[in-house]
């Protein structure tokens, strides 16, 4: 009966954790339950960064003494000082008993080490509850906080035959529904990313419209400058959300076009490559997870889409099909260049899922 309790508490415990969804970054999404004789008596859960962690708003909000009750959460909890106290001498203080963790924190600051405090301090404490899926849910944090880089997924709506745009049939591919589901993501991670080209041809807002969230930062990949400033995405006001990553030479030598995004508020990143006007991904993603992006949602175009597959740099793949053919366009992962070798790939544990009237295939990046 415990074990099937301790399974039923750290699942709330994620229920709660999505709560803050969009709002908590870099930081994991954490909920924790008090039950105390077999009743709930707190729960919390981490709501927005630089505020309480979920231990301590749980601890906050009990309806009675903690003392002797069982506390749970989904992440191992903290003993460092950072934009809060220690979660792990707050848990000391209120005379917890047991403690049940979902799975281990992976922060080098933590990492096992706020678990052997807690037992030290005569805490019995169980760790490995539904650790999967106490994973999956932080899967960009684990991400980021292993490899200094961010999450990677890349979105992409296609037709039956593999085309992402076409002169001939302008306007959407996918339904509503699907639509509104990438707004979600979009308010979900931290940045969203195309290349230039696509802000030329498109001139996309890449802003959350269909649900209510955060509007994600927003990364533009143009290696030679060429971006139209006039575009929308560097004129409204979230301007001061997207950043244009350039190769150095482009941007050193383009003075006037360099302040024209300068005066627009628009930040300039730099990326040395020894072939001029060509960037890598690696190195992109390099320098977003130095300046704290920890999660990037990749949306176009069919170049970039091609690039980052073929070097195997998505952690994911989200492919909305929908029922339409269009036997002419832009194909989703770019023109194959001449004389270049095709390599195979396949998706990984691919699950496929409707999506209005349309096909979601996603998986967990290329194999």
């Amino acid at each position: 009966m415990k074990e099937l309790a301790d399974k039923h508490y750290i699942l709330r415990c994620l229920e709660l954790a999505r709560r803050g969804s969009g709002a908590v970054s870099p930081n994991p999404m954490v909920g924790c339950v008090i039950v105390k004789n077999g009743d709930v008596i707190g729960e919390g859960y981490h709501q927005r960064y630089g505020g309480l962690h979920a231990e301590r708003n749980a601890l906050r909000r009990a309806k009675t003494s903690v003392r002797g009750a069982t506390l749970y959460v989904n992440l191992e909890p903290c003993l460092h000082y950072g934009k809060t106290p220690p979660c792990v001498d707050a848990i000391i203080e209120s005379g917890i008993r047991r403690v049940v963790v979902g799975t281990l924190d992976p922060n080098p600051l933590v990492a096992g080490r706020g678990v052997k405090i807690l037992r030290e301090s005569g805490i019995d404490v169980k760790v490995g509850v539904k650790e999967d899926e106490c994973k999956k849910l932080n899967k960009t944090f684990f991400k980021y906080i292993r490899t200094g880089r961010p999450y990677i997924l890349v979105k992409i709506a296609q037709t039956l035959d593999g085309y992402i745009a076409s002169k001939n049939h302008p306007g959407w591919i996918t339904s509503p529904a699907s639509r509104e589901l990438v707004h979600r993501w979009r308010s979900e991670y931290d940045a969203v990313l195309i290349g230039a080209g696509t802000v030329n041809a498109d001139n996309p807002s890449l802003t959350v419209q269909r649900v209510q969230g955060r509007q994600p930062l927003r990364i533009i990949v143009d290696g030679k400058l060429s971006s139209n400033p006039d575009a929308r995405i560097f004129n409204d006001r979230y301007a001061e959300k997207t950043y244009l990553v350039a190769e150095e030479t482009y941007l050193r030598n383009s003075s006037k076009k360099r302040r024209a995004f300068e005066k627009k508020s628009v930040v300039l990143v730099s990326i040395r490559n020894k072939r001029k006007g060509v960037l890598s991904f690696g190195e992109i993603f390099r320098a977003l997870g130095l300046i704290g992006i920890t999660s990037v949602m990749v949306e176009g175009g069919g170049e970039v889409f091609r690039q980052i597959t073929r070097q195997n740099l998505a952690d994911e793949l989200a492919i909305f099909v929908a029922p339409v053919m269009f036997h002419q366009g832009i194909p989703a992962f770019g023109s194959r260049k001449k004389n270049e070798s095709y390599i195979p790939l396949r998706l990984a544990s691919p699950v496929i899922t409707p999506v209005g009237r349309d096909i979601l295939l996603q998986g967990k990046g290329i194999e």
